[in-house]
């Protein structure tokens, strides 16, 4: 026996128990057995709490071995147990707190053949099952019953917990939660439901899109696991000690520490409750929802290494998400990216496809960024193209002792936000880090008074009004706007462009047809989307900006030093994004305002096109009074809300190899584009 195991005392181990309880009270609980099934989340802190409050004998089950993405709630997961059973794991650590404790194992979990011998003998069994592990959890419940021992059940909601109670005699499992007959999906929020009848979590959840049924997936917290265990420790010492208020089914609790409230409610009948029926009812359709709109990023963990750089670079912005670039991979280190251009059939792809080629920088930049994870160093040059072909070659040579680059955990989070920011003002350090950010090739302006914002609002309303009246851009607008799903691979989610549920009803049956379009702007104006597309989010922000560039050395360096721009724009949205702050491009008004300036007859109405020239001659003095130099603009600021909200995704790399160029680009019209009016990729 270890030394440390010789020198354990248990009197002397829990005499700080003692006042809590009786010392004959410690002593029945150093009697006890508790059964827990499952050693994750919460079931490795229950086995830990109670072994702290002197508990004597264990049976615990769980079939699986721990891994990184246990790491954020698991109390037996870090760098020395990856790949260790839990049972092992947990085991070990119990008997480092009472090295006498009688445990009993289950490595391959319960079962109909095990299940009698796993409850055999215990007081009280405590659920520790994974929250999508319902058949085992229900007959587990349900063979308490039958033997008449107390089961528990707790679950981590976001910050805080929800618990029930089920004694011998009282109401079941089973008659609470309604399970039986369901369909898997129905059980789940059956289960959910009950635990928590009043959702006291719903108000702070983040991103719903992380919850799926279906794939059995959702966020969870270490704060959440601790509060189970400490509720599970509270309620246990009642059961096995019979004293103090239990309170069983139907009764449910829920204590949530972010809200700082706890529910003690009565469901009678359970989820037969006509009240909670209700809510059942709509709860099945939001899962359903929640299912269709489910998404997380993501993660490229093995294969070559080029390919994993470019699956994190594919995350780059494009205009309208249409992702344009195509790459060819001629080596371990060496890759082409084929980048079409659609000036000619785009009327947002102006001055020969200039938004193509800063999409390309874009890229690029991404590309340099993703590759210092693996120390490769990014060079790359143009190597020409024609009819709206573009090539670049790229190679990716090792670097030793490069660091990753400290914007490398934002190329796949930063998105455009079209929502009004806080108004609050940017800071010294902050203008200085975006400023730093665009290097040689980019210079800014800030406008941040009052007056200034004003300025710039007014002119990206009149670009929105522009495109909203002409066919030419309502042709993009009908392609890439995606009514169907809140992640969109191939365009722009409708609820990310930043109108209300009102207007984008009045807007779906507009965008039918071009003459329904015409009529609505004819007979309603274009006030109500320029007010809450521009107005209210161009006042709600700390600043604008506009960024305009040196010009190229000579004509061999036009097309490399737009794509260099490209490259500080992305290294500019991503440092935002490392500051918490949130942008949007305003590149309707440059593109409009190009046209104007250059007596473009990019729309067949007069009119417009004077009101696009008009554009130009109040924008240009903006900016120093060479509109040509001006590159970029948009509105920058701390978002009020950092809920995430519908966004566009990217395709999977393996629709972007070259080889489907072609096919590809005739049945997606895909253009690249970044930044069809306002609504650059997210």
């Amino acid at each position: 026996m270890p030394e440390t195991a010789a020198a354990f005392d248990y009197d002397e181990a829990f005499s700080r128990n003692i006042g809590w309880v009786t010392e004959w009270e410690q002593l029945r609980l150093k009697n006890s057995k508790v059964a827990i099934a499952g050693m994750g989340g919460v079931g490795g802190v229950h086995l830990l709490t109670l072994a702290r409050l002197g508990i004597g004998a264990f049976h615990i089950s769980d079939l699986d071995r721990f891994e990184l993405a246990n790491f954020n709630r698991q109390v037996g997961a870090n760098l020395s147990t990856i790949g260790e059973p839990k049972v092992d794991a947990l085991t070990r650590m119990a008997h480092d707190i009472n090295p006498d404790l009688k445990i009993t194992a289950f490595p391959d979990g319960i079962d109909a053949d095990n299940i009698d011998a796993f409850l055999d003998g215990v007081d009280l069994f405590i659920d520790g099952f994974d929250f999508f592990v319902l058949d085992v959890r229900a007959r587990v419940f349900a063979r308490c019953a039958e033997l008449g021992i107390p089961a528990l059940t707790a679950a981590p909601l976001g910050m805080g917990t929800a618990y029930l109670i089920f004694m011998p005699g009282g109401m079941t499992f089973e008659q609470y939660f309604r399970l039986r007959g369901l369909t898997q999906t129905r059980q789940y929020v059956n289960f959910f439901l009950g635990l928590a009848p009043k959702g006291l979590q719903r108000g702070y959840l983040m991103d719903p899109t992380r919850i799926s049924a279906a794939a059995r997936r959702g966020p969870s917290s270490a704060i959440g696991c601790q509060m189970c265990a400490g509720v599970m420790g509270a309620e246990a010492v009642k059961v096995l000690l019979q004293r103090g208020p239990v309170r069983a089914a139907p009764y449910y609790h829920q204590f949530d520490a972010f809200r700082g409230k706890m529910v003690v409610g009565k469901l009678r009948g359970g989820n037969r409750n006509p009240l909670q029926r209700l809510k059942l009812t709509l709860a099945y359709r939001l899962y359903t929802a929640l299912d269709r709109d489910a998404w997380a990023p993501p993660a490229r963990e093995d294969g070559p290494v080029i390919e994993r750089i470019l699956d994190l670079a594919r995350w780059a912005p494009s205009g309208d998400n249409t992702q344009p670039w195509r790459f060819e991979i001629k080596g371990p280190d060496k890759v082409t990216i084929h980048v079409r251009d659609q000036a000619d059939d785009d009327i947002y792809d102006y001055n020969d496809g200039q938004p193509s080629l800063l999409s390309a920088g874009c890229l690029l930049e991404s590309m340099r960024i993703a590759a210092t994870r693996h120390g490769r160093m990014l060079r790359w040059t143009y190597a020409g193209g024609s009819d709206h072909e573009h090539r670049i070659e790229v190679t990716l040579s090792d670097a030793p002792g490069l660091a990753p680059d400290p914007l490398l955990p934002y190329v796949h989070t930063r998105s455009v936000d079209r929502r009004p920011y806080r108004m609050t003002p940017l800071t010294p350090a902050q203008r200085d880090a975006l400023t730093a950010a665009l290097g040689d090739d980019l210079s800014i302006r800030w406008y941040e008074a009052g007056a200034e914002r004003w300025r710039i609002m007014r002119l990206n309303g009149i670009a929105t009004d522009i495109r909203l009246r002409i066919p030419e851009a309502f042709k993009i607008h009908k392609r890439v706007l995606d009514w169907r799903r809140q992640r969109s691979h191939t365009g722009i989610p409708v609820g990310a462009v930043g109108l209300d549920a009102m207007t984008l009803k009045i807007m779906r049956w507009a965008m039918r047809n071009w003459g329904r379009m015409d009529r609505m702007n004819r007979i309603g104006g274009t006030f109500a989307p320029r007010l809450q597309l521009d107005y209210l989010p161009g006042l709600g922000s700390a600043a604008h900006f506009t960024m305009t560039r040196k010009p190229p050395i000579d004509d061999t360096d036009a097309i490399p030093s737009v794509i260099r721009c490209g490259q500080a724009v992305q290294r500019f949205w991503l440092t935002a994004t490392r500051l918490g702050l949130s942008m949007q491009p305003s590149m309707a008004t440059v593109i409009f305002a190009h046209y104007g300036r250059h007596g473009i007859d990019f729309t067949a109405d007069p009119r417009i096109r004077q009101r696009a020239a008009a554009l130009a001659d109040r924008l240009d003095p903006l900016v120093g009074g060479d509109g040509d130099s001006l590159i970029w603009m948009g509105r920058i600021g701390v978002p009020r809300s950092r809920r995430v909200g519908p966004r566009s995704i990217r395709r999977p790399l393996e629709d972007l190899w070259a080889e489907e160029t072609a096919a590809d680009d005739q049945d997606q019209a895909a253009g690249p584009r970044i930044a069809a009016g306002d609504a650059a990729a997210g």
